[in-house]
């Protein structure tokens, strides 16, 4: 009788499921094994039913959320509505500035007149602006001049942030870092005709370069106005200028390096040659791959107002490009039409020269200005 008792007081103590058996099998006599199955049942009846409670028609969770993406658009509006006005001035400014005036192309189809007939009343003349300058040996070569000048800046002047960015990244002394970093990036803020005027100062023909030599006993020179010289000129300019601002893009990527690199090759007997070869420039060639690909599509657009202020100086023949050009045949004389259409022009062979370094860097394995899908 004791131990039929205590077998079925087992029951009521498992009735909830909660300390019932994996198996399902009793303990006892066939009436206590009964009565411990029939708890058992009852506590997977209520755990069922608390999961089935957790679960909708379809078998899905019914507590899991709201599903991603389902929100709308009305409701990311005003979720990001302050974000969205920030953004209108500049969206303005965009429009205004830089679209809307596309809308000013058509006078490249047209015998354009500014004075009397305008953009409605000039006549249409189709292609013909374009046959002008397809026939014009003096644009091409301009355009050759340009792509020359531009080839001699990318090579001497691309490779000089990168290399003051790592040497400016192997000075352990902050202080020092950011003066070096101030100094260099300061030229950035001064316009072209103080660039201009400080190198006439310096290598001019009564410059303090040609003053010393000739009170050394030395035949000056005058850099300022040899033709050879002028791509050479501009590019040293340039460097002058506006190294610094590559500069700040270069220590940025440099910033994000992980140390534990540097660490690991140290510990494998790698030199500061061989961390900046393996770690520092492989880190390096995203950012330079993008920055490439952005100035090889800039190649026609070099810096207007540095080659007017010193085209006088060496003559057309060596320091025209295609922007200064433009201005003198096009826009000083009236020609717009012409003016436009070598604009297009100019804007066409740009879009094919980034498409072009894009599909270079892809080839190489970077990601360029787009991701290769």
């Amino acid at each position: 009788m004791k131990s039929r008792a205590t077998v079925a007081a087992a029951p009521d103590r498992t009735a909830d499921g909660a300390n019932a058996p994996a198996g399902g099998s009793g303990v006892g006599d066939g009436d206590g094994d009964g009565r411990e199955t029939s708890g058992v049942r009852k506590g997977r009846a209520r755990a069922g039913g608390v999961r089935g409670s957790r679960t909708d028609k379809g078998g899905g969770r019914a507590d899991s959320g709201p599903r991603a993406g389902g929100i709308t658009w009305r409701q990311r509006l005003r979720r990001d509505r302050t974000l969205v006005l920030m953004t209108m001035p500049a969206i303005a400014l965009l429009l205004i500035f830089n679209y809307i005036p596309l809308l000013g192309n058509i006078v490249a189809f047209q015998d354009y007149d500014v004075y009397d007939l305008g953009i409605t009343g000039s006549p249409f003349v189709g292609f013909d602006n374009f046959t002008r300058i397809f026939e014009d040996y003096r644009f091409w070569e301009v355009l050759i001049n340009t792509l020359v000048i531009f080839v001699t800046q990318l090579v001497l002047f691309f490779p000089i942030p990168i290399a003051i960015a790592l040497l400016l990244n192997t000075i352990m002394s902050t202080r020092v870092r950011a003066w070096v970093q101030a100094i260099v990036y300061l030229p950035h803020f001064f316009s072209w005709v103080l660039v201009v005027t400080v190198f006439q100062q310096m290598f001019g023909g009564a410059g303090l370069v040609a003053q010393w030599l000739r009170e050394h006993g030395h035949e000056g020179f005058d850099l300022m106005t040899n033709p050879g010289f002028f791509k050479f000129l501009v590019s040293a300019q340039a460097v002058w200028k506006d190294a610094g601002w590559g500069v700040i893009v270069f220590l940025a990527a440099l910033a994000a390096v992980n140390t534990d690199l540097y660490e690991a090759a140290a510990v494998d007997g790698a030199g500061r040659w061989r961390r900046m070869w393996h770690v520092t420039l492989p880190a390096l060639r995203p950012v330079i791959a993008l920055l490439l690909v952005l100035r090889v599509g800039s190649a026609l657009n070099l810096d207007f107002e540095q080659i007017l202020l010193q085209r006088d100086q060496v003559g057309a023949g060596a320091s025209e490009i295609l922007d200064t050009y433009i201005w003198w045949t096009g826009i000083k004389t009236g020609d717009f039409g012409y003016a436009a259409a070598a604009g297009i022009f100019k804007g066409l062979f740009s879009v094919a020269m980034v498409l072009g370094a894009n599909k270079v860097a892809h080839m190489l394995g970077e990601q360029g200005v787009y991701s290769k899908k």
